[in-house]
């Protein structure tokens, strides 16, 4: 067993929690084989073990590898492995384990453990410098046989997994005392290296070998040289990687080196899908593929952003993250833990980190407003009270900081800044527009932001659903009439003949005000409608919703009567599978990363929306199926509730109403239009 100790102080995973003691705790609770860990234990350090950073700026994974591997190390894993040399392992006495971290307040896993599925390599693809053939390389991928390279030499290859996947790398060999390796893992091909440090990669084909390079992070490994054919050295980075393509760089020293074998074990979150749609728009197929790939890969011991660059599980993505998990699978163990760990990171004045687990502060504002949705979505899916009451205190608290900073006006003030100004960030999309402000409103350079208002009264009307699911009617209409004077405030400090502003007073707009003020019912849906088909008309006067955003643009173009408008928005996928994207981008600004799962939107949009599978009342006690044809012609599918699986099919006649058919499980009861 490996044990990684990041440092208490000082860089590291950003994700990982740390305590001030390090050390292994194990306890087996059967009691069967022995495994609790203790003096008898052997243990050894490895001094020639570095973590590099993945960038020289602000880096959140620490994972990299720089390792010098020590012989006395080569086949410690295998069955008569002499440890005679190791030390014996030390117990920490009682007084120097503080009772908040001692193993005592350890409790069960909540979630499953990850999958860990054998996989090979598809073979070579692009570039390559070797002496050795590409059908000898590709049969050693395929554990059929081996590659040797000669002392003096340099050479690399590049290797494709077939699609963008996290895995743990295996790396076997014999020989090759004196040898560099380095492993470079990457999302794809791109047309243009960053051209300064914080830049982004250029991007375009993905695949595309022959005018593009790979951009990635490298692993970098020094083989002790003492492996055999038997008993091979292998290198098995800690941490699992995030690839589509890999670089493979050897240079050898004076003594050759023997490929025995390299494969990995994909990892994820155990993710049952068994929701399935097809629909008349036969493009729709492939954009659910990629989108089902992208909640996989972005579901891990929590939700997370983005595997290759961050790994951290942000509110407003997990919001998504989790509809999307209900819609195709009905599990919601993931969920719990997720709205529990942002819980657990409420700070004094009632803000949630935007992204928890977490061991640097980190506040979006609008973002506790989706831990909010996310309990009102549990709610509606699964309906479990005892949870949702553990969590009352802290949606009361995140609603109290809103409150407790609006304007005299009734709007709430200037909550957060730019990301570069310190303190709070108010971030709310990707939007072109935005680039210099860094996803926030250029609006908030002056003032307040009108977003930062929508969302509270979001926040308000969510949470007054719950207090009354809970048997709180007051404080429910408490938050109503909070609501409301809001809603009076941003209608008449926020709006004028285009639409919402972005803030009082200043002729800047955006498509999410327009959004964001039908969904939250402070412009009726069918006097909103105006504004929200004139800022998908002009793209210049109104910042448009990213990938990041497009849910609640789909929620108001259902609301507003005009769901067909999608056909051109889905577009937007459409141009990921041009460029051979095997995930969904994480947005059109820089597209910085290829796997964030708030693009995984079609998981949602087919199952609830097209086929129009969705609770309709808490705890899923009643089951709406009410279709929002859109532009299609046709779809049929099944999709997952607690009740079981619910078949339905519609077609629009000629006359455009539509014939629906489904089949329920018995004895549900079934709201339809």
């Amino acid at each position: 067993m490996e044990v990684l100790r990041y440092p208490l102080t000082g860089w590291g995973n950003h994700s990982i929690i740390r305590t001030p003691l390090p050390g292994l705790y194990i306890k087996e609770t059967t009691g069967l084989h022995g495994l609790d860990a203790d003096e008898t234990w052997h243990c050894s350090l490895e001094s020639n073990f570095h973590i590099v950073s993945e960038f020289p700026w602000f880096a959140q994974l620490q994972i990299l590898e720089n390792r010098l591997f020590d012989s006395w190390a080569v086949g410690w894993k295998e069955i008569g492995y002499d440890d005679g040399a190791w030390l014996n392992a030390k117990t920490y006495p009682k007084e120097k384990i503080k009772p908040t971290i001692s193993p005592g307040n350890l409790h069960p896993r909540p979630i499953p453990s990850m999958l860990k599925i054998p996989k090979k390599f598809h073979g070579m693809y692009g570039n390559m410098q070797s002496y050795t053939s590409v059908n000898n390389w590709n049969q050693m991928l395929q554990g059929k046989g081996s590659v040797q390279v000669a002392p003096h030499s340099h050479e690399y290859v590049e290797i494709d997994a077939g699609e963008l996947t996290c895995g743990f790398l295996s790396l076997r060999m014999s020989e090759g005392m004196g040898t560099i390796i380095r492993l470079l893992t990457s999302e794809g091909y791109v047309t243009e290296l960053p051209s300064a440090p914080g830049a982004s990669p250029k991007k375009g084909d993905r695949t595309d070998w022959k005018t593009g390079k790979l951009y990635g992070f490298t692993d970098t490994y020094q083989p002790a040289g003492t492996g055999t054919e038997n008993i091979p050295e292998c290198y098995e980075p800690f941490w699992f990687r995030t690839f589509h393509f890999i670089k493979l760089e050897i240079l050898t020293g004076d003594s050759p080196l023997t490929l025995l074998g390299f494969d990995y074990l994909e990892t994820g979150y155990p993710l049952n899908a068994v929701s399935h749609v097809e629909t008349s728009d036969k493009t729709l197929a492939a954009i659910w593929d990629i989108s089902l790939r992208s909640q996989r890969r972005c579901m891990q011991e929590t939700y997370i952003d983005c595997p290759f660059y961050e790994q951290l599980q942000y509110a407003m993505d997990s919001r998504s993250q989790i509809l999307h998990t209900y819609a195709i699978s009905g599990d919601d163990r993931l969920a719990r833990q997720c709205m529990d760990d942002f819980r657990r990171s409420q700070r004094p004045d009632g803000m949630l980190n935007c992204c928890y687990p977490d061991t640097e502060p980190n506040v979006i504002p609008g973002f506790s407003i989706y831990y909010i949705l996310m309990l009102y979505d549990h709610m509606m899916y699964v309906g479990d009270k005892n949870f949702l009451r553990q969590h009352l205190g802290c949606m009361n608290g995140i609603l109290n900081f809103f409150e407790q900073h609006l304007d005299n006006r009734g709007l709430v003030g200037s909550v957060g800044r730019l990301l570069t100004d310190g303190g709070y960030w108010s971030y709310i999309d990707w939007a072109p527009q935005w680039g210099k402000t860094i996803g926030t409103p250029p609006a908030g350079l002056t003032g307040p932001i009108t977003m930062e208002s929508l969302l509270y009264i979001m926040g308000l009307s969510h949470a007054a659903e719950i207090s009354d699911y809970l048997g709180r009617p007051d404080t429910a209409q408490e938050y109503r009439q909070r609501a409301a004077k809001v809603r009076s405030a941003v209608n008449m400090y926020c709006k004028d003949s285009k639409g919402y502003q972005d803030g009082p007073g200043v002729s800047q707009y955006s498509q999410h005000c327009q959004v964001f003020a039908i969904l939250t019912d402070t412009i009726p849906a069918e006097e909103g409608r105006k504004f929200l088909l004139a800022s998908l008309q002009d793209t210049v006067t109104y910042a448009s919703c990213t990938v990041a955003m497009a849910f609640y643009l789909f929620r108001a173009l259902e609301k507003a009567g005009i769901y067909e408008e999608t056909q051109s928005i889905w577009n937007l996928w459409k141009h990921m599978l041009d460029n051979h994207l095997t995930t969904c981008v994480e947005n059109f600004l820089d597209e910085r990363s290829d796997c964030h799962a708030w693009g995984s939107l079609a998981l949602y949009e087919l199952t609830s929306v097209t086929l129009g599978v969705r609770p309709a009342a808490p705890g899923y006690q009643k089951i709406s199926i009410q279709p929002v044809p859109g532009y299609l012609d046709y779809a049929k599918g099944d999709v997952i509730t607690p009740h079981g699986m619910v078949h339905v099919e519609w077609h629009k006649n000629d006359d455009g109403t539509i014939a629906l058919d489904y089949q329920v499980p018995d004895h549900v009861e079934i709201k339809t239009k």
